[in-house]
């Protein structure tokens, strides 16, 4: 069958929806935070890619006897709270649904099946001081562009998995950290860092732990205003913004102090392979990371099976 093109998705043409889907991602994420038992780097609070939308996967409740999904269910343009002993509980997204109408419904479900996580009732990075109880403004869901918001991010899921599957080392799940709504894979090269300093969030304190390549997607933010592809070395080894990338569309940029590797989702969609290009930026950007920082490239490496 022919490969269906890949969709646009500008930036400025859905924020009003982009920004209602974060927040409602984050509320769903924020519980999940406080109801998973605790894993390195944040991997149990995340977000995957599934048929239907983007999926909690199995939450442990009840010491374990029961579980738990949430689901921003694509297809039904709903929440779908599942719990493995009750009915499923349904929320619709449409518009004129406020973030605090949406926050106050989801958290009485929760209630009525007796779980009250207790979690700080804010936005995470997003530059919005009011609870999510209090937040009016936001109460849009365009379907098309959150569709094609889920196109990408699936297609995208699909090349991550490969990338990672071609890595020995310790590396994360490829899955949506919803504080961003990045979708990231990171591999690690087994070294413990130094502790990040007290004075910086528990957020950063729990990621940077061990050196690092970290990559993702993104659909942007108010300083990138378009979807990118990037990837970072933590530490980042002198010289790292010297190294070569590709494709030839790609740049290191400065972002706090450090290199980081940025291609956008355009070029990458105007060109006649994206998925090739995609995984040529991926293994570019770790290359330049890890033969800088001395990792054992070689011994990391998976290779294909022909070969073995």
């Amino acid at each position: 069958m022919p490969t269906p093109p890949l969709p646009d998705l500008p930036y400025a043409a859905w924020t009003n929806s982009r920004i209602t889907l974060h927040l409602i991602f984050q509320i769903i994420g924020k519980a999940k935070l406080k109801l998973t038992p605790r894993k390195n780097h944040w991997w149990y609070i995340t977000f995957h890619l599934t048929a239907s939308g983007f999926s909690t996967l199995n939450i442990p409740i009840d010491e374990g006897h029961h579980s738990l999904e949430i689901s921003i269910n694509v297809k039904r343009q709903a929440v779908v709270i599942s719990p493995s002993n009750g009915e499923e509980i349904v929320i619709p997204l449409q518009d004129g649904l406020t973030v605090a109408a949406f926050y106050q419904r989801f958290m009485s479900e929760l209630q009525q099946l007796g779980l009250q996580p207790r979690f700080i009732e804010k936005p995470l990075d997003l530059d919005i001081e009011q609870p999510f109880r209090e937040i009016e403004q936001y109460y849009n869901y365009d379907w098309t562009y959150i569709d094609r918001f889920w196109q990408i991010m699936r297609w995208n899921d699909a090349i991550f998995q490969e990338f990672s599957g071609r890595f020995y080392g310790k590396s994360c799940p490829v899955h949506i950290y919803w504080h961003h709504l990045d979708l990231t894979v990171t591999r690690f090269s087994g070294k413990k860092l130094p502790p990040v300093d007290k004075s910086a969030r528990i957020l950063e304190r729990d990621t940077y732990t061990h050196e690092q390549i970290s990559f993702g997607f993104w659909v942007g933010d108010e300083q990138m205003q378009e979807p990118m592809y990037y990837s970072y070395t933590y530490p980042s080894p002198d010289g790292l913004d010297q190294k070569p990338l590709r494709p030839s569309q790609a740049k290191w940029v400065d972002s706090n102090g450090s290199p980081m590797a940025l291609v956008s989702y355009a070029d990458i969609k105007a060109n006649d392979n994206p998925r090739a290009t995609v995984l040529a930026f991926l293994e570019s950007a770790y290359l330049a990371g890890a033969q800088l920082a001395g990792w054992e490239v070689d011994e990391l490496r998976v290779p294909p099976l022909e070969e073995m």
